[in-house]
């Protein structure tokens, strides 16, 4: 006779009941295995029972799922057996993909409670009802839930979360919390001076003020962290500052229960000043123009303008002079930024003395960012762009005089190769114009700039990646395994071993910077040249 082994799957949705004696999923698997042992005549015998506690059935991410359905590819598994349908899913997409993974394996399927075949056209039917209930029922006891928290905060009761720095929860309600509602006053008044949330982070690190950190019921310390520019943002725009809760779902807020730490006044002040200077994340449109806006011009005399698309959560800048030709401006900016940097480094030994003096009393690095931006405004007064080349023209003026550090000086003396023609200094500044950004993925189709050496990392990245997965490769033959222990993708596997397998002479040019390209003109090199 032969054996079918039996696979039983439990699974319940929430923590609640799993400390009891006899709970929910051993309830599940005595039930399963009871049909099993009935069906014994047929040779059905239990091979093991997959569990997942407290993870909902409308998600494919569950351990216990996944390792089923892995023993199932190495026919380990026959037949899995579940107490109901929706114990093994409540989504009716997830429920049809999983069947058509167990007709792929050759296994079956059964709910011991609900009787039906899936062999014939009535049994699919009544298995398609039955899992949308299952989906109608997970989706009412979901908005239940957000009816009640949307009503909850109307009434400005706090429905738990993670805490705010400023307040402890005690008996479910917000309470003050002295200490840190004194650092969260100093925060919003500390941003009416410094105009500027990255000072403001920098000042808060300073002043080793963290986010809130608080314990959980099970003892475990959450929270914490340093300050970001993000959390920081977070923290100047929350409403339960001035005592109001606020219902996201909605877009509403209501007077809460707890007391406020931050006066109106102050926060409306703060609030206009995060719009005044562009550190508004709460608005997608809303932003400081592109560094060179208005500045920058192709080899032609073609001024670029800037352009701006969207990736999900954050605005995409940048300069466009030519039909389809983008350049972001996050990279041409960077460079900007290095170049000025690196000038005031150098050693101005062309640089008429007095001149030289007072850019030397410009310190950059600890000015804040907006005057940092307005300096670098002032100084360039053109760049034109050439393919794989910004030249700069500065200008060297007494308006740079209001950017001084009367206490600072600059004492490097760093060798810069540049030109002066009467007032103006004209910098060149070679680079890369590459589809890869500094994460090495495409950019939208869009095409960024980078410096040589960052081109040149990217470069002896991508070497060393090929030669680890031609090692590979010459030891197995099999690119898929490769790419499924990388974690990459098969097409990304064979793109690198294409250029493992370039020619040695090619390889040595590219290496050496004899034969200079980006790195998506790299993958597309012929591996024969």
């Amino acid at each position: 006779m032969t054996v079918n082994r039996c696979a039983i799957y439990v699974r319940k949705s929430t923590e609640h009941g799993l400390d009891m004696e006899f709970n929910s999923l051993q309830n599940q698997e005595e039930s399963c295995k009871a049909y099993i042992a009935s069906q014994s005549f047929n040779g059905w015998q239990h091979y093991k029972t997959y569990s997942d506690a407290a993870i909902s059935g409308g998600t494919m991410e569950r351990p216990a799922l996944k390792q089923m359905l892995d023993d199932m590819a190495h026919g380990l598994v026959n037949t899995v057996v579940v107490y109901k349908v929706d114990r093994l899913s409540r989504s009716i997409l997830d429920f049809h993909n999983m069947m058509k993974y167990f007709e792929k394996y050759n296994a079956n399927f059964v709910s011991i409670t609900q009787s039906f075949d899936t062999s014939n056209s009535m049994g699919k039917l009544t298995l398609n009802m039955l899992l949308s209930f299952a989906q109608f029922e997970r989706e009412v006891a979901s908005e239940r839930v957000r009816d009640k928290i949307r009503a909850s905060k109307a009434k400005g009761i706090w429905v738990g979360g993670n805490p705010r720095l400023g307040y402890d929860v005690i008996n479910k309600k917000l309470i003050v919390n002295p200490t840190e509602a004194e650092q969260v006053k100093t925060l919003f008044e500390k941003y009416i001076e410094l105009q500027s949330v990255v000072e403001l982070v920098s000042f808060a690190r300073a002043q080793n003020i963290h986010n809130k950190q608080w314990v959980t019921k099970k003892g475990v310390v959450r929270g914490g962290a340093e300050f970001y520019q993000q959390t920081m943002h977070n923290l100047l725009r929350d409403e339960v500052y001035i005592g109001n809760m606020v219902c996201k779902s909605g877009g509403t807020s209501a007077p809460g229960e707890h007391a406020a730490i931050i006066d109106k006044d102050l926060f409306n002040r703060v609030q206009m000043a995060l719009a005044r200077n562009g550190n508004n994340k709460g608005n997608r449109y809303t932003g400081s123009p592109n560094l060179l806006t208005g500045k920058l011009f192709d080899i032609d005399g073609e001024k670029f303008t800037n352009q701006q698309t969207r990736k999900p959560g954050q605005p995409v800048k940048y300069y466009y002079a030519k039909s389809g030709f983008y350049i972001t401006s996050l990279s041409i900016d960077e460079i900007a930024m290095n170049t000025i940097s690196e000038f005031l480094n150098s050693s101005m030994c062309d640089i008429p003395p007095d001149t030289a003096l007072l850019l030397k009393r410009i310190d950059m690095q600890n000015i804040s960012y907006n005057q940092k931006r307005d300096f670098i405004k002032t100084i360039i007064t053109k760049v034109v762009y050439s393919e794989n080349k910004l030249t700069f023209y500065l200008v060297l003026n007494n308006e740079l005089k209001r950017f001084i550090s009367e206490s600072f000086i600059n004492e490097n003396a760093d060798d810069m190769t540049y030109i002066i023609n009467k007032d103006a200094v004209i910098i060149e500044r070679p680079f890369i114009l590459s589809k890869y950004n500094k994460c090495n993925e495409y950019n939208c189709g869009k095409s960024g700039a980078i410096s040589i050496s960052d081109n040149n990392h990217l470069i002896v990245r991508a070497f060393a990646r090929a030669f680890k997965y031609r090692e590979l490769y010459e030891k197995n033959g099999d690119y898929k395994s490769i790419a499924r222990a990388e974690n990459v993708s098969e097409s990304s596997v064979y793109r690198h071993l294409k250029l493992a397998y370039m020619n040695p002479h090619t390889i040595n040019d590219i290496m050496s910077g004899k034969l200079r390209c980006s790195v998506d003109k790299l993958f597309n090199l012929p591996s024969g040249i």
